[in-house]
C-alpha cells in the first residue's frame, strides 16, 4: 500500500490555520471520507494549532508550527510542533462533558481527546499526535470488498429467475 505523507512549516500567525483546513479538506477529498470525518478532524487540529500558536509559541511571529501528515492502513495521523518550550500535560484535569457551554483551562485538549480516537503528548509537551482510525482508508481492503460485492451480486442474478 502506498503510504501518504505530507508536512506543513506554517508562520506562527492565526492566518496559517486556513493551510490547515485545506490540507484537511483535500485528505478528506482524496481518501472520500464524509463530512463527519472532516468536522472531527478540523476541529482537533485546528484546537492543536491554536493551542500551539498561542501557549507554545505566544503568538511570535518568527516561530513556526509543523503540522504532519501520515496516512496508514488504519487511519491518519496528524502531528503537532511548536518551538516552545512545553507544558506538563499531565497537569490537564480529565474534564468530562455534561453538555454545558463553558470556558476552562484545557478546553481545546479536552474537544481534541474527544473528537480523535487518539491523542499522545511528545516530549516536553510541545508536540502533539492525533490519530483517527479509518478502516474503509485502507485501498486493498476497499477493492477487496468491492470485488465481493460485484461477486454476491453477480451470483444473485444468475440464481433469481
Amino acid at each position: 500500500m502506498k503510504q501518504e505523507q505530507q508536512t506543513l512549516r506554517l508562520k506562527s500567525v492565526p492566518e496559517s490555520i486556513h493551510q490547515i483546513e485545506k490540507l484537511i479538506e483535500d485528505i478528506c477529498d482524496s481518501n472520500n471520507l464524509n463530512h463527519n470525518y472532516l468536522g472531527c478532524i478540523t476541529v482537533a487540529l485546528t484546537e492543536a494549532f491554536s493551542n500551539a500558536l498561542e501557549h507554545g509559541n505566544n503568538n511570535n511571529p518568527e516561530k513556526f508550527i509543523t503540522v504532519s501528515y501520515e496516512k496508514s492502513p488504519t487511519g491518519l495521523s496528524f502531528n503537532i510542533t511548536d518551538e516552545g518550550t512545553g507544558f506538563n500535560y499531565h497537569s490537564i484535569p480529565d474534564l468530562k462533558d455534561d453538555g454545558t457551554e463553558k470556558v476552562f483551562p484545557g478546553r481545546g485538549i479536552f474537544l481534541i481527546k474527544t473528537l480523535a480516537d487518539e491523542v499522545k503528548f511528545l516530549g516536553s509537551g510541545n508536540e502533539l499526535e492525533i490519530g483517527f482510525k479509518i478502516s474503509s482508508i485502507n485501498f486493498e481492503t476497499a477493492v477487496d470488498r468491492m470485488k465481493k460485492f460485484k461477486d454476491y451480486s453477480n451470483s444473485e442474478k444468475n440464481t433469481v429467475k
